[in-house]
């Protein structure tokens, strides 16, 4: 879980720069006074203390419908309740997302508010771009939230990020097929290779195996493997684990699942033409968080009886159960924002509880709840789907307190930025799969390359 080694930095001093080949538009704003918010401008002066009011700025990530509606929803609550405050919603796909604030700080244009992830999270903190919600954290009830969630957001003993939903990575599969063919669920990776070959048919691949260098899908699948064999992507030092046996053992069994069992164009597929595959049930098997069942509804909805989800494969059947990956979504303040009361006050109300559950049941299963309490909450729990896929959310629930964002494991990071942002681990599958490159090869120029990167942002290894 997350702690206090390589990585956390107590002052602004000594923490890493960022990436000359990615980041060069952070550079320009280490400063975070040298940024404007787009709403900072808008506040009146005569406006009474203690009156919020001004144009505030909200970035999200929350594209399908229902989860949008929502913050519309809430936006138009919030101005009712603060007739100064005019609040706009801007939403964008996280790729979208991620170069919007990236140019953003370069060019003076950032919210007040955003949704993020836990690697921008730590890029931010190196930039000195977030303030700290403690106070929001504090006034919603601290004990609500999870520890090691909270903990991706915090430096110097302050919290500079807070979750408003979770979820993890599990193994999803088609109740259906393995009936048909006579098979378990897999529990281990050999047994999910063998499960993968016999469903393998001209209509249904076994697993479709990402690997476009514009996401970050083949990385989420090494780590995978990789956590199951106890070890990590980057080590404690803070420097890329790429050569090591486990993760050779890792890369060559996912070369081997796409060469066998998965769609040949899935060398170049992102996350969202990943799960479509499964949503459309043209795959038997995938890695995703309970997203999953939202997108089979509305893609194929008479598949949706047939659709479960296990715990991520082991290397033996004995070995214990791992997290993999958690994914906690976390919202931030913007330190440039002259609006920043409005935007801790708009945050604190997207956590009223009946607002919150609202939210939770616009992608049930897909969102879990970052309140605690929350989750048993009869409310919550009073959902047709969240009743349906009850077996399923709860592998879901059993994952989250297991698992990290990829390299957090430690806490917040610029390489685990650089690692999931990069493309440097897809590009080393493609280069396996497209010219032959040995593996042992490939995993060490990516391990220099990654290592380079560390370096030139600044990240000072631990030897």
């Amino acid at each position: 879980m997350h702690g206090t080694g390589p990585g956390r930095w107590p002052t602004s001093a000594a923490r890493p720069r960022p990436t000359r080949r990615q980041f060069a538009a952070l550079a320009a704003a280490t400063v975070a006074g040298s940024v404007t918010a787009c709403g900072s401008d808008t506040r009146s002066p005569n406006t009474p203390d203690g009156v919020l009011s001004g144009d505030l700025l909200v970035w999200t990530s929350f594209t399908q419908g229902p989860r949008a509606e929502w913050m519309q929803q809430m936006a138009r609550a919030f101005e009712a309740a603060h007739p100064d405050v005019r609040v706009k919603i801007e939403t964008f796909s996280w790729p979208d997302f991620y170069t919007k604030w990236t140019m953003g700080l370069a060019a003076g244009q950032v919210p007040d508010l955003s949704s993020a992830l836990p690697t921008h999270v730590a890029e931010l903190l190196d930039v000195d771009a977030l303030v700290p919600l403690d106070d929001v954290i504090d006034q919603i009830g601290r004990d609500r939230f999870a520890a090691a969630a909270l903990a991706e957001g915090e430096m110097g003993g302050a919290n500079y990020s807070m979750p408003l939903y979770t979820h993890a990575q599990v193994m999803w599969y088609r109740t259906d097929l393995l009936d048909q063919a006579g098979l378990e669920v897999p529990s281990t990776w050999d047994e999910l290779r063998h499960a993968a070959e016999v469903l393998t048919t001209d209509d249904v691949y076994g697993l479709s195996v990402p690997m476009g260098s514009g996401d970050m899908m083949a990385t989420r699948f090494l780590n995978y493997y990789v956590q199951s064999a106890g070890e990590r992507l980057l080590n404690d030092d803070g420097s890329a684990n790429l050569t090591s046996q486990a993760v050779l053992d890792g890369i060559a069994y996912w070369v081997d699942m796409y060469h066998t069992v998965a769609p040949e164009g899935s060398i170049n597929y992102d996350v969202l033409q990943q799960a479509t595959l499964y949503y459309e049930g043209k795959t038997a098997f995938d890695f995703n968080s309970g997203f999953q069942i939202s997108g089979v509804q509305q893609s194929s909805p008479e598949l949706v009886e047939y659709v479960a989800a296990a715990p991520l494969p082991r290397l033996n059947d004995s070995d214990s159960l791992y997290g993999g990956e958690t994914s906690n979504t976390p919202m931030i303040v913007w330190e440039a924002s002259d609006m920043q009361e409005e935007a801790k006050a708009f945050l604190r109300s997207l956590y009223q509880t009946e607002e919150y559950i609202e939210f939770l049941h616009s992608v049930p299963g897909g969102m879990l709840p970052a309140l605690s309490d929350i989750s048993d909450d009869p409310a919550y729990l009073d959902d047709p789907v969240l009743e349906q896929f009850a077996d399923t959310v709860e592998v879901i629930d059993e994952a989250v307190p297991l698992g990290t964002a990829i390299g957090m494991e430690n806490g917040p990071t610029v390489q685990a930025s650089i690692l999931t942002s990069q493309g440097i681990v897809e590009r080393l599958f493609q280069d396996i799969v497209l010219t032959g490159t040995p593996v042992p090869e490939a995993a060490q120029a990516a391990e220099e390359q990654l290592n380079s990167l560390f370096e030139m942002a600044g990240v000072e290894m631990e030897h």
